[in-house]
């Protein structure tokens, strides 16, 4: 039996931008909360509880990004054209961010600018991912095996809606970790923004949702024809279950349930996203099949995934493993 390669390396993609989006996504929402901590040391506890992780989440994201230029170059060669501006602006807000979060330990009187910094390279980044994805859903016109648009072709009142419903989602998940990795004032601050947090990524999940049926006829299909909408109709009723489960953690003070429950609230929305998108990797103009690389540079890559993948995946296990429990003001760059 022949190995399906296209497909094995859609869902390797794919895997690689949730395990980003998860992993990096709590990262950013510390940032994003940054600037609202009451107090400084706050802050050093909120940078200490990312400081171990932060830079290895980020390897997704290449892997992501490389697998997509590797295994898909037609797609990555409409793709990167229409998103050039954002795809640039969150890129150097990382890169920011990244300095923001090493220098800020060693300056003394620019630190509230390094503070600054970070909050803003997070909240741009965040920012421009959801640009990024409302951009993807909404669809890249295509002319031939080309991209046919503007250089402001992402810059739509959709695009914008899941910039900002992003932000809102990392910000959650941002309060959730907190609430786990924190203890005393600090805790008690995450626990308290968590509710109202909760119910704007609710109305920004639900807002999206509405909204991207109205885009393209053939999603509208998908969903809300029999017998799909009986079989699909799960995924936005656990999304309200585990919204529910989330307050209920949070009015019990419960440490890893809410942060869980966000984890999977951001899981079933990507599952919703690939039921209205599948099987294109070019929104409406090419399927996976179509934009995939030859078979023979496939199965050669799956060779060296097969090798890397399983290291990234211990070395992160193990980094998450040696520094669980609760982040004091004292950490490694003290």
């Amino acid at each position: 039996m022949e190995l399906d390669l296209p497909l094995i390396w859609a869902g390797l993609i794919a895997t690689a931008v949730f395990m980003y989006v998860f992993l990096d996504g709590f990262d950013l929402g510390v940032g994003i909360l940054f600037p609202f901590a009451k107090a400084h040391r706050h802050r050093d506890v909120m940078m200490n509880s990312l400081a171990p992780f932060w830079d290895g989440n980020e390897t997704w994201l290449v892997l992501g990004g490389g697998g997509l230029f590797a295994a898909f170059p037609l797609a990555y060669a409409i793709i990167m054209p229409a998103l050039y501006l954002p795809l640039i602006v969150m890129l150097l807000a990382l890169v920011f961010r990244g300095v923001a979060f090493e220098f800020r330990f060693k300056a003394v009187r620019s630190r509230a600018i390094w503070d600054w910094a970070f909050a803003l390279g997070s909240t741009v980044a965040a920012f421009a991912q959801g640009i990024v994805l409302g951009t993807f859903i909404q669809g890249i016109p295509v002319e031939g095996r080309q991209f046919a648009g503007g250089p402001f072709e992402w810059l739509t009142p959709f695009a914008l809606l899941t910039g900002v419903s992003l932000v809102v989602g990392y910000a959650l998940l941002g309060a959730a970790w907190l609430a786990r990795k924190t203890e005393a004032e600090l805790q008690d601050w995450s626990f308290a923004l968590m509710p109202g947090l909760m119910v704007a990524v609710v109305v920004a999940v639900g807002a999206v949702s509405i909204w991207t049926p109205l885009l393209d006829s053939e999603i509208a299909r998908r969903w809300f024809s029999l017998p799909n909408i009986v079989w699909l109709s799960p995924v936005p009723l656990l999304v309200l279950v585990l919204a529910a489960l989330f307050l209920r953690g949070v009015a019990r003070r419960e440490e890893e349930l809410p942060f869980f429950c966000a984890v999977g609230m951001f899981l079933l929305s990507y599952i919703g996203l690939a039921i209205s998108l599948y099987p294109y990797m070019v929104p409406r103009a090419f399927t996976f099949r179509e934009a995939a690389a030859p078979d023979v540079s496939l199965a050669m890559m799956l060779w060296g995934a097969g090798i890397l993948l399983p290291v990234i995946l211990a070395y992160t296990a193990y980094n998450y493993w040696v520094f669980r429990g609760k982040t004091g003001e004292a950490g490694y760059h003290h």
